[in-house]
């Protein structure tokens, strides 16, 4: 199986991948605790939004009909009866030829159906016994009405959302100080080969430090994952299979990197040849990454990334935060791309499609995709950089400056402007 590799698609590869995935279970936790997590159930307005009428703005209360005919020349004049705050109940009743002073978000008054605005009075910060209205107003007009927002059972948010800044606010507005939420994987990582050294560790002829052990775990953490970091393979096959095994009863899902290519040594393309396994893949035909890997061991899921630094960060944007994704409940798993021009040309003929770290700018109020030219899959010194995936399809010679392709982002673009 190691040299006689079956090449499937992306979309593939990834239907497999996730038809192996379970959503695991739920757990409730407090409010503050939410961000960042996966919404297990729908949630619902527990009251009308706003639940009483009230002023969105700083004003007076007024009745309408007692404004017709008010003009900037000709103001036309109310008494005030009260003052309002946000938070206070108003006390008196409007009635004809009289105003309430109101602050934005105070409960409107009995017999108002308007408020106006202090600049569209005269004297507005002067607190005074009567108002001078220069524009007539309109019933309703800058009234917030009970339920205008949202009415109470209206959905706030749904199962498989991933709890923001926003969701907070509004699971704090209806009272919601426990939510369930789906529990976050606990993603076991590792990474293989003996030519690796720790990161404090001094160089010697030979090895190189383990920046891809850091670098997933940083990713998987981005992505939502408790990354659970475990000691490197052997070479020796049985032993190897051992300590997976081992690994695999500890977390949900087992990634990896290096060991997955056809050398004397790569231990995890020997494992795929083991009776107890069931592969999934392990040839996609994507460049760079074309050797990544997914198995079930132990009936559990298990990935495993090229130890190249650039195929092993396009592995896991692809599978592994996509792992995260499913197991985390989420409703949208699957990155979608968008389309963007290619910035410059690209000629490099190839016969699997070929994913090209790069950025996004805008010119002209269109997007433009950047590549970085850093195509080696083993170059890291432009990952820092690295805004999205510009996917040039086989075959053919590339994509020229100006065409339409593919992108998929995977990290906030910076929106730089050029033209």
């Amino acid at each position: 199986m190691r040299f006689a590799r079956q090449t499937v698609s992306v979309e593939e590869a990834m239907g497999k991948w996730l038809a192996a995935l379970p959503t695991l279970e739920t757990e409730r936790v407090h409010i503050g605790e939410a961000y960042g997590r996966i919404l297990a159930c729908d949630l619902y307005a527990t009251y009308d939004l706003p639940h009483f009428d009230r002023s969105p703005l700083d004003g007076f209360a007024v009745r309408a009909a007692d404004t017709v005919g008010a003009t900037i020349a000709s103001p036309l004049a109310l008494k005030v009866i009260e003052t309002v705050a946000a938070g206070q109940v108003p006390e008196r009743t409007v009635t004809e030829g009289c105003a309430t002073r109101i602050m934005t978000g105070a409960m409107m008054p009995e017999g108002a159906d308007a408020v106006i605005m202090f600049e569209q009075t005269q004297n507005p910060g002067e607190h005074a016994e009567t108002v001078w209205i220069k524009r007539a107003m309109q019933p309703g007009e800058n009234v917030s009405r009970r339920g205008e927002e949202m009415a109470k059972g209206t959905v706030i948010a749904k199962a498989g959302e991933r709890i923001n800044a926003g969701t907070i606010a509004s699971l704090a507005t209806f009272g919601y100080a426990q939510v369930d939420v789906f529990r976050r994987p606990r993603v076991g990582l590792l990474a293989t080969g003996s030519e690796l050294l720790g990161i404090d560790e001094p160089l010697v002829p030979g090895k190189i430090r383990n920046s891809n052990m850091v670098m997933l775990t940083a990713l998987i953490a981005e992505a939502g994952g408790i990354p659970v970091c475990f000691s490197g393979l052997p070479d020796e096959l049985a032993v190897a299979k051992q300590k997976i095994s081992e690994y695999m009863q500890q977390v949900d899902v087992l990634v990896s990197s290096g060991g997955v290519s056809v050398g004397d040594f790569d231990v995890i393309a020997l494992l795929t040849d083991e009776p107890d396994v069931e592969l999934l893949f392990n040839r996609v035909a994507m460049r760079p990454a074309s050797p990544t890997t997914s198995m079930l061991v132990g009936g559990k899921p298990y990935l495993a990334l090229s130890g190249n630094p650039g195929a092993c960060f396009l592995g896991f944007e692809l599978f592994a935060r996509t792992a995260i994704r499913r197991l985390s409940g989420a409703a949208e798993v699957v990155p979608h791309a968008i389309r963007a021009r290619l910035a410059v040309s690209y000629q490099k003929p190839c016969p699997f499609p070929r994913y090209l770290r790069g950025r996004l700018l805008e010119q002209d109020g269109g997007l433009l995709a950047v590549p970085d030219f850093n195509e080696k899959a083993g170059n890291l010194g432009t990952l820092k950089d690295s805004e999205c995936f510009i996917v040039i399809p086989p075959g053919g010679s590339g994509k020229q400056a100006g065409e339409l392709v593919e992108v998929l982002t995977h990290a906030a673009p910076t929106w730089r402007k050029e033209g």
